[in-house]
């Protein structure tokens, strides 16, 4: 039921009655209502059970809603080709027949907030800078290979200004920032790029700082913008800052450029507001679900979330036109961490006694073969500490990290040396056991477990909550064993074992300081152009230490060759039986090949048996062979 008795029909003061005669015709013949014709430029007095048609366009209904402020007026706009925003942002039917009748729908009335920037209605959104994406109003409507070279154009040009926000609760925050968007509500649906509907009636702006302070996080933030076209408050990329404030103040050291509705202006400073609750507003029926959610919405405390976005040295940085590739840690993080590596850099009478520890629990597992004993003496190790440390000092160029780590590491390796060769010259032993044996040809694949190692070792430095994987880090790369197999071989005086157990070591040691390096600039604790030198001078080791592993890694991929082409020979039918090999081992040592097997048979072996199983195996290898033949005689 029509409650309004009287209807006013605000128009452009210069325009033709004929532009909205089928306006008028349609009150008078579905409501009776003659229409009182009111320029928008007129006072507008209150009136109890008036409606207010506006027949404006988007800058006459900002000014028409300024005047309106506070007022109890009801309000309902006609669809024109000039008012766009206001019919977006109020869900307004393009056909001027059912807009008119939403007017008279009391359901649809509502109280909404008006956004105000520099004494400015706003309809639709206020953008500073660039957002690179985010705010572009027919960006869905275009094809792939237009957003390509859109989202290709956007990797090439983005700049960085200086900007103070301040909120309404006087909370000020200094960022680096590409670009701000503002917005009072958003009604969220498929093509949108919020995920969730932004309320009109909580008396909040809501407020996204584009601010990457990375490459990596810039790359992110554009495929979410471009491609997957959804943006959600609760979970924003890392580039995007989120601010929900009744009032902020924007301010820079130099002229701020923005748009408000798509007009340029330029100014000092920007102070956008919300007005609550300002005026009686008529929205579409397709909003209509909305009005009733958004009545029942609690209202919601100030939310800054700004955490993300860079802070303190790296806004000089972005300012200056240069954006990392990686990420930087944030000055917190970087001080807790370094003073945790300085600590841990440190020679010390703990670090003293765990070595010597775990040395001599190394030694005696691999004396007694057995893996546990090994493994304890892995977790009880202290070494991975000083290397980790020394990867930050590699990075930092921080030269009291280098020096203690390098003191720390050469009096640990020495005395380790030294308790591992004591322990061999004292214990009856001289037999090179199966542990020790896996410890002499060090590989590509033992390299990739010390990379692998160091990167777990750096990440789980930085990150608080992965410490407890530290013993996880320390079992899988074994710094001790090896060196404690090298004692054992100086004890021994064999060179073979020494020099295979002490490159396993250095392997480790380098690959290690290498990748939890590269892993700490990666996570921000360093820029490249400072890490460069140290990096060089490391990865140059690591290319001397994988020329001998390299080769080591082709003679096994070689064994691994003649194992395979020696599988289907498991039997052998000789006059008297059966037999059965087993291959237990292949060495190559300059060219000769060196099969290790067992031979099981139920009788005893002749030398013309033992010639034709090594004629049988040539056959299948294609080359000549050396064997060590176990025999096994099976009584049944």
């Amino acid at each position: 039921m029509n409650s309004y008795k009287k209807i006013y029909l605000i128009v452009e003061s210069l325009q033709d009655e004929k532009t909205f005669a089928n306006v008028i015709l349609h009150l008078k013949t579905q409501y009776n209502l003659e229409p009182i014709i009111q320029s928008h430029t007129q006072s507008i007095e209150e009136e109890l059970n008036a409606l207010y048609l506006l027949y404006l366009s988007d800058n006459e209904i900002k000014i028409f809603f300024k005047s309106c402020v506070e007022s109890n007026i009801a309000i309902a706009i006609i669809p024109n080709n000039f008012c766009p925003f206001s019919m977006k942002n109020y869900g307004i039917s393009k056909d001027i027949f059912e807009a008119i009748d939403d007017g008279f729908n009391q359901e649809l009335l509502s109280k909404i907030d008006l956004l105000q920037c520099n004494e400015l209605i706003v309809l639709n959104r206020i953008i500073i800078g660039d957002m690179h994406g985010m705010g572009r109003f027919n960006f869905n409507e275009k094809n792939y290979f237009e957003k390509l070279k859109i989202f290709i154009d956007n990797l090439k040009n983005i700049t960085f200004k200086s900007y103070t926000i301040t909120t309404s609760k006087d909370q000020k925050i200094q960022t680096a920032a590409s670009g701000i968007t503002i917005i009072d509500h958003f009604i969220a649906n498929e093509k949108s790029t919020f995920s969730e509907t932004l309320s009109n009636h909580d008396g909040k702006l809501n407020a996204f700082v584009l601010a990457p302070s990375s490459l990596i996080s810039y790359l992110w933030y554009l495929i979410s913008i471009f491609f997957y076209q959804r943006i959600s408050t609760v979970e924003l990329p890392k580039s995007l800052g989120f601010i929900k404030s009744s009032k902020l103040i924007i301010s820079s050291n130099k002229s701020i450029d923005f748009t408000v509705d798509n007009n340029l202006l330029s100014t000092q400073e920007v102070v956008v507001e919300v007005l609550q609750d300002s005026i009686n507003l008529h929205l579409g029926r397709s909003l209509k679900d909305f009005i009733k959610s958004d009545t029942n919405k609690i209202e919601e405390k100030d939310s800054i979330r700004l955490n993300s976005l860079p802070q303190g040295e790296i806004n000089n940085i972005l300012i200056g036109g240069d954006l990392p590739f990686f990420p930087r840690a944030s000055d917190d993080d970087f001080k807790e961490l370094f003073i945790s590596l300085r600590n841990s850099s440190k020679f010390s009478y703990v670090f003293l006694i765990l070595m010597i520890l775990s040395t001599l629990l190394a030694t005696t597992g691999l004396f007694a073969n057995s893996a546990p004993v090994i493994i304890g003496a892995m977790i009880l190790a202290p070494l991975m500490s000083p290397i980790v440390s020394l990867s930050m000092g590699v990075i930092r160029a921080d030269k009291f990290l280098l020096e203690q780590s390098v003191r720390t590491l050469i009096l640990g390796i020495v005395m380790a040396l030294f308790c591992s060769s004591l322990f061999t010259l004292f214990i009856p032993l001289e037999q090179i056991t199966p542990e020790m044996q896996g410890r002499l040809n060090p590989n590509l694949l033992d390299l990739m477990v010390a990379i692998f190692s160091g990167i777990a070792g750096a990440y789980a430095n930085a990150k608080e909550e992965v410490t407890k994987s530290l013993a996880g880090v320390a079992i899988a790369v074994a710094l001790v064993p090896p060196l404690s197999v090298t004692g054992i071989g100086l004890g021994l005086g064999n060179f073979e074992v020494i020099y295979g157990s002490f490159l396993l070591f250095i392997t480790n040691l380098v690959g290690i300081t290498l990748s939890a390096a590269l892993t700490f600039i990666i996570l921000g604790y360093s820029p490249v152009r400072r890490a460069k030198k140290g990096i060089l001078y490391t990865t140059i080791m690591m290319i001397v230490i994988t020329i001998p592993l390299i080769l080591s890694f082709l003679k096994m991929v070689e064994q691994n060759d003649y194992m395979n082409k020696l599988k289907p020979l498991k039997y052998i039918t000789l006059e008297k039986s059966n037999i059965e090999l087993n291959v237990k081992n292949i060495k190559i040592n300059e060219g000769d090949i060196v099969i290790s097997l067992e031979v099981l048979t139920n009788h005893s072996l002749e030398q013309s048996d033992l010639i034709y199983i090594k004629n049988e195996i040539q056959t299948y290898i294609h080359e000549k062979v050396t064997l060590n033949i176990t025999t096994k005689i099976i009584v049944k």
